[in-house]
């Protein structure tokens, strides 16, 4: 169980600092100790904004990362990064993302980098919040990669990054982590047309090793490219196959969905804790206390604060920083609203 009732988080992602992204188009201009020294200064600014919003939960922003999973491919052997998007002009969607061929059997001998990314979370982080890692899984990983004749299909592809992505979890446990999440919005978008037990074999095998080990959760939405949502946004096709995920929470997006289905949230508080989604990260409207206060009590209808946690739909990577550092902190006076009069 977690340690407090109607607990504050996040999923993983903060939006880069401006000046980040400036000099993440001109890397080669820069040493190996000035990247380094770029890494900790954007850690520290996204650690500085979560804690002075008062979160429960806090993680890196995933500040070292191209967006929340893309990077880990540049970690990998068997694949080669020459990215061809099926479409590149136009309104933006997520068929302009590129696609990866592999090359050869697909390794990670190095990992993916996130055991150090949670080191640097661990030096720079002040004494308080409880610290989250957040890991792409398996299924969501194998969205960008082209299946060829040694990898016919999305799930052989899927299968050679089970045992990547459960090693990687496994580093972090090694490593003092106590909180992880296994993000897998690819198995939330595809349930409509997918086999879900598939996916609940593919999750539980790999977060096998670290189960009782940390508090597990996953995060299970409708895609976030530039504010955009992908495939088909229902619940239901989840359930009740998901209930058996090996997860300590599950965390579902509601604020964009107008709280569609939040009836779902009492089932899911029968088996695991439930995290909310009620800030709409797609949005510009920048929810006030209040209008969280009111979307928390809502949650209360159907699930008990003792198995509820509110965040954000998604991540933050988004979102400006100006508008996520304001919803971040109307979402943690919110809560603390409900949870001091409720």
């Amino acid at each position: 169980m977690k340690e407090r009732p109607i607990r504050t988080t996040v999923i993983g992602s903060y939006p880069f600092p401006s000046w980040l992204e400036h000099a993440s188009r001109d890397l080669d201009a820069f040493g190996r100790d000035e990247i380094a020294e770029m890494q900790d200064d954007a850690v520290i600014a996204a650690i500085h904004d979560q804690v002075s919003a008062g979160l429960d939960v806090i993680t890196d922003g995933e500040q070292t990362r191209f967006d929340f999973n893309l990077s880990f491919y540049g970690y990998m052997e068997g694949i080669s990064l020459e990215s061809a998007s099926p479409r590149r002009w136009g309104p933006p969607a997520h068929d302009q993302r590129g696609k990866h061929a592999i090359t050869g059997e697909i390794r990670a001998p190095r990992g993916l980098g996130t055991v150090e990314e949670y080191e640097r979370l661990k030096r720079l982080a002040p004494e308080g919040p409880v610290l989250k890692a957040s890991v792409p899984g398996p299924f969501t990983m194998s969205g960008r990669l082209t299946p060829n004749d040694q990898y016919t299909d999305r799930y052989a592809i899927t299968e050679a990054f089970v045992p990547i992505v459960r090693k990687e979890i496994e580093g972090l446990v090694a490593a003092g982590c106590r909180e992880i999440t296994v993000d897998e919005p690819s198995m939330s978008c595809y349930a409509y047309k997918e086999d879900t037990r598939r996916f609940v074999d593919i999750f539980n095998r790999t977060v096998e090793p670290v189960v009782g080990k940390c508090r597990l959760s996953t995060h299970l939405c409708f895609g976030n490219y530039k504010g955009h949502a992908v495939g088909y946004r229902r619940l239901k096709p989840m359930f009740p196959d998901f209930l058996d995920f090996a997860v300590d929470e599950m965390h579902v997006e509601m604020a964009n969905r107008e709280f569609a289905e939040i009836e779902m949230i009492g089932t899911i508080a029968e088996r695991m804790d439930v995290a909310v989604g009620v800030i709409d990260v797609k949005s510009y409207y920048i929810e006030t206390a209040e209008d969280v206060a009111d979307r928390v009590r809502l949650c209360l209808e159907h699930a008990p604060a003792d198995r509820l946690s509110v965040a954000p739909d998604c991540g933050l990577s988004q979102t400006a920083r100006w508008a996520a550092k304001k919803k971040l902190r109307a979402m943690v006076e919110g809560a603390d609203r409900v949870r001091d009069r409720r």
